[in-house]
C-alpha cells in the first residue's frame, strides 16, 4: 500500500508572538460559504478591513482597491499588506491589490493582523498584514454559478499526487452584464451598464525533497477587463507571479523564497458634457507596465524551549511607468507622456519571544535601506514630436528603523492580556510618485518627491475565551507621520500642471505628504459556537483626524477622505448533515467622498444570505443573495452631484461539488 502524502501549505509556523496580537482566522467554511465568492467582500467581513472604495471588485476601477486596516485611509494605495504563500502582492506599480487574481476557495486559510510593527513583512505591513494560505491536498473541487444580470461564476481546484508530492491547479472566472453605476436620479442619456469579465489560474507543486526539508513551486496567471459605465472608460488589467520557496523543519528551522511578477495596466477616462448627455475621452493610459523582483530569508535557531528567536532578511525591486495620450482637443490626443522610475527596498530584521508561565514578552527590530530612482517625465507633442517636457528626476535613498515591543500575560484560565508598541513605515509607489488620474471630471497630479509614510503606534486588548464564547476587545492609537494624501489644490475649468486640462464641475488634486493623521479606536470581537450554530460579530470604531499646514492648512482637523468611523459586521451560520444556512448583517458608517470634507457619503447597511442543500454524494445545490433588500450603497459623490452606487442586488443559484469546507469552523 503506497504511503499517503501529506503536505503542508505554510511555511513555518505561526510566530510565538503573534499571541500578542489582534489576529482573525477564516477558515475554508467562512471562505467557501457565503454570499459572495469575491475575495475582498469575504475580507470586508470582518470589521475593520476596508477597501478605499464601497465598491467591489466587480465593479470598481481597479486603482481604487488598496486595503487598509484601522482607519488609516484616505489613499488608494495599500496601507496594509497582502501576502500569498510568502509573496507580498500590492501591485508592483501602484500599490492596490488586483483582487480577481484570486480564488477565495483555493486557499486553506486567511490570517488578519491588526496593527503595524510586523517586521517580518517590511515596509509594506503600516496597518497589518492579511496572509493567504494556500490549500494542499488531493482532492477536487468544482462550483458553477449563475446569477443576476447575466452573471456567470466558475470555480475548480484539483489537487493530485504527483512525483511525491501534491501537484494543485486551481482555476477561476467571472463574468456579468453589469450595472449602471450612476444612480437613477443624477444620471444622463450617456450613462449605461459596466460589463467585466476576469480570470485566473494557478499550478502549485509541494513536495518534500529531503526528510526535512520541502520545495514549493507556483506559477499564478490572471486577466480583468470591465467598464466604469460610460463610453471610453474601460480598462484592462493582467499579470503573471512565479515563485519557488524552500522550507527546512528540522532542528533549525529554515525558509528561502525567491519570486517574480509582472502586470500590465491600460484604462481610459471619460468626462460627461450637457447634464451627462455627452461623453469624450480625457485620457489614455494605454500602457502602465510594472514588474518586481523580490525574495526573502528567515532562520530560526533552536535556543532553548521558553525562548523562539527569528532573523531574517528581505527584500523587493519594483519598475514601472505610464504611457498616456492626454490633452485631449476636439476628441483628439495632443500630447504622449511617459512618466515613471524604479523603486526598491531592503531590510534586516530580528524576533525574540519569551514565554515563562503565564507571562510572554517579545522584542523586534528592523531596519531598511530604501532607494527611488531613474525617475523620468517626457512629454512630446504629437503633431510635431517637439518635446515639451524632459526631465530625469532626482534619486533619493535613506535608511529606517521600525519595531515593536509587546507582552502578553495570562490572568485566569481562559483570560489573557496584551499590548504593544510598534513603528512601521511605507514607501510611496510609483503610481504615487509618477501617474495622474482621472476620475470624471476631477484629476489628480502625481508628485515625484513624496517621502515614506512613518507610523507609530500602541494597543492593548484583553481576550476571554470559555466554550462555546470568545471575546476580545483590543484599544489602540495610531500617529501616521507624511501620509500621502489627494491634496484639493483648485477646481475647474482651467489648464493645471501635471493633468492638462479640468473642466468645470472638476477638481484639481496633487498627492501630497500631510503633517499627520492620528487614528485612535477600538475593536470588538464576539464568537459563540454550539453543535451545528455558530454565531459571531466583529466591530471596530475610530476617530480619525488630519493633522496639516501650510498649503494643506484648509484640512487640518478634517476626517481622512473614505474613512468611515464605525464598521459593524455579525454573521449566523447553521451546518448539519451537507445542509448549511448563513446570515451576514455589515454596517459602515457615514465616510467623506473627499479631502474637504464637503462630499459626504451616507451609512450603509446590507444583509447578504447562503443557503445549501445536498443532491448526491459530494454535490449540492446552492443559493446565495448579495445585498438581498437592495439597499443603495453610495460609492461615490462628484463634485458636479453624479452618485455612484456600489452592489446592487444580486442572486445567484448554483452546484458545488467537493466536501468544500464542510467540516471547517468559519472563523477564529
Amino acid at each position: 500500500m503506497p504511503q499517503e502524502i501529506v503536505i503542508t501549505a505554510t511555511a513555518l509556523p505561526a510566530p510565538r508572538a503573534e499571541q500578542l496580537l489582534n489576529v482573525t482566522v477564516l477558515g475554508p467554511d467562512a471562505l467557501q460559504n457565503g454570499a459572495s465568492t469575491e475575495l475582498d467582500q469575504i475580507l470586508k467581513s470582518t470589521a475593520g478591513v476596508q477597501l478605499f472604495r464601497r465598491s467591489d471588485a466587480r465593479s470598481a476601477h481597479p486603482t481604487s482597491q488598496g486595503v487598509t486596516l484601522r482607519g488609516l485611509g484616505g489613499n488608494a494605495a495599500s496601507r496594509a499588506l497582502l501576502i500569498l504563500d510568502g509573496v507580498p502582492q500590492s501591485d508592483p506599480f501602484g500599490g492596490w491589490v488586483n483582487w480577481p487574481a484570486y480564488d477565495s476557495g483555493s486557499f486553506a486559510e486567511v490570517r488578519i493582523t491588526r496593527g503595524g510593527g510586523s517586521v517580518a513583512y517590511g515596509p509594506g505591513a503600516l496597518a497589518g498584514a492579511i496572509t493567504l494560505t494556500s490549500r494542499s491536498e488531493p482532492q477536487v473541487d468544482a462550483a458553477l454559478d449563475g446569477g443576476s444580470r447575466g452573471s456567470f461564476d466558475g470555480r475548480l481546484y484539483s489537487g493530485a499526487e504527483v512525483g511525491g508530492g501534491v501537484l494543485v491547479l486551481s482555476a477561476h472566472g467571472t463574468r456579468g452584464s453589469g450595472f449602471v453605476p450612476v444612480t437613477r436620479d443624477t444620471r444622463g442619456p450617456a450613462d449605461r451598464r459596466a460589463p467585466y469579465v476576469s480570470g485566473g489560474g494557478r499550478l502549485r507543486w509541494a513536495a518534500h525533497i529531503a526528510p526535512e526539508t520541502r520545495l514549493e513551486a507556483s506559477v499564478l496567471g490572471f486577466f480583468d477587463r470591465r467598464e466604469r459605465g460610460l463610453a471610453f472608460t474601460g480598462n484592462r488589467t493582467g499579470g503573471a507571479d512565479a515563485s519557488i520557496r524552500l522550507v527546512g523543519s528540522g532542528h533549525w528551522a529554515w525558509s528561502v523564497l525567491g519570486y517574480g511578477q509582472r502586470r500590465r495596466f491600460r484604462s481610459s477616462f471619460a468626462a460627461t458634457e450637457d447634464q451627462r448627455q455627452e461623453v469624450r475621452r480625457v485620457s489614455l493610459q494605454y500602457h502602465v507596465p510594472g514588474r518586481a523582483l523580490g525574495w526573502s530569508a528567515e532562520l530560526r535557531p533552536p535556543v532553548g524551549q521558553s525562548v523562539e528567536l527569528r532573523i531574517g532578511a528581505d527584500g523587493r525591486h519594483m519598475r514601472g511607468q505610464s504611457d498616456e495620450l492626454a490633452s485631449y482637443v476636439a476628441g483628439g490626443a495632443t500630447r504622449d507622456r511617459r512618466s515613471g522610475g524604479a523603486a526598491r527596498h531592503t531590510g534586516v530584521f530580528t524576533e525574540a519571544t519569551w514565554s515563562e508561565g503565564p507571562l510572554t514578552l517579545s522584542g523586534a527590530g528592523r531596519v531598511d535601506y530604501w532607494r527611488l530612482y531613474d525617475g523620468e517625465l517626457r512629454e512630446r507633442l504629437l503633431a510635431t514630436g517637439q518635446l515639451t517636457a524632459d526631465q530625469h528626476l532626482r534619486s533619493r535613498s535613506g535608511w529606517l528603523p521600525t519595531g515593536r515591543l509587546a507582552a502578553g500575560f495570562e490572568l485566569a484560565d481562559g483570560l489573557r492580556l496584551r499590548s504593544a508598541a510598534y513603528l512601521g513605515w511605507r514607501l510611496p509607489t510609483l503610481n504615487e510618485l509618477f501617474r495622474p488620474f482621472r476620475a470624471g471630471s476631477d484629476a489628480t497630479a502625481a508628485n515625484p518627491e513624496l517621502d515614506p509614510e512613518r507610523l507609530r503606534g500602541m494597543e492593548a486588548g484583553v481576550q476571554w475565551k470559555h466554550e462555546p464564547l470568545t471575546l476580545s476587545v483590543t484599544a489602540f492609537a495610531n500617529r501616521l507621520r507624511e501620509p500621502v494624501a489627494n491634496v484639493t489644490l483648485g477646481a475647474g475649468p482651467g489648464v493645471f500642471p501635471g493633468v492638462g486640462f479640468v473642466p468645470a464641475g472638476g477638481a484639481y488634486r496633487q498627492r501630497r505628504n500631510l503633517d499627520a493623521i492620528r487614528v485612535r479606536g477600538f475593536e470588538t470581537a464576539a464568537e459563540w459556537r454550539r453543535g451545528s450554530w455558530a454565531i459571531d460579530g466583529t466591530l471596530s470604531f475610530t476617530d480619525a483626524k488630519v493633522r496639516a499646514s501650510g498649503f494643506a492648512a484648509p484640512l487640518d482637523g478634517f476626517r481622512p477622505a473614505q474613512t468611515p468611523a464605525l464598521l459593524a459586521s455579525g454573521s449566523t451560520r447553521w451546518e448539519r448533515d451537507g445542509r448549511s444556512a448563513a446570515l451576514q448583517l455589515r454596517y459602515a458608517g457615514r465616510q467623506y467622498e473627499d479631502d474637504l470634507n464637503r462630499q459626504r457619503l451616507p451609512s450603509a447597511f446590507t444583509v447578504d444570505v447562503f443557503g445549501a442543500w445536498p443532491l448526491a454524494s459530494n454535490l449540492r445545490l446552492i443559493a446565495r443573495a448579495e445585498n438581498l433588500f437592495n439597499k443603495r450603497v453610495v460609492a461615490a459623490i462628484a463634485d458636479d452631484g453624479t452618485v455612484e452606487r456600489a452592489t446592487p442586488r444580486t442572486l445567484w443559484i448554483g452546484l458545488r461539488f467537493g466536501a468544500q469546507g464542510e467540516s471547517s469552523n468559519g472563523r477564529s
